[in-house]
């Protein structure tokens, strides 16, 4: 049996993220991208996560500091709270280097830009 998509949906990460880290167009909704941008995190793909931000944002990113963040930390779960055509509220679980629980909460907004969807920015959630 293939273990599920870390996304938290039941089918395999080749049936699910792998195909969006592949051909963003497959994400249809803000909700798919952010599956994926997880996902993306887990299994460290930061070139995806870099191509996902926003065009009007996109320049502003630090590959570096994107790459460290995702190594340092085991990403255990994702938790999708409530979405909207634009935006999605979720919770990333992960543990830190020391082992220690943490809860990443944001509302992030998405935009649709040439046919795709791209992530603009985040707001953490207290």
């Amino acid at each position: 049996m293939k273990q599920s998509c870390p996304c938290g949906l039941a089918e395999s990460y080749e049936n699910c993220c792998l195909r969006i880290h592949s051909d963003l167009k497959v994400a249809t909704t803000a909700e798919k991208l952010m599956r994926a941008r997880y996902t993306a995190f887990v299994v460290q793909n930061i070139d995806f996560l870099v191509h996902t931000y926003h065009p009007s944002t996109r320049g502003e990113q630090e590959p570096e500091a994107i790459a460290q963040w995702a190594a340092e930390n085991k990403w255990v779960g994702l938790e999708i709270i409530h979405a909207t055509a634009n935006t999605v509220e979720f919770k990333a679980h992960f543990l830190d280097a020391s082992m220690q629980a943490h809860t990443h909460h944001e509302r992030s907004t998405f935009k649709e830009f040439e046919g795709c969807w791209y992530f603009v920015d985040g707001l953490l959630v207290s």
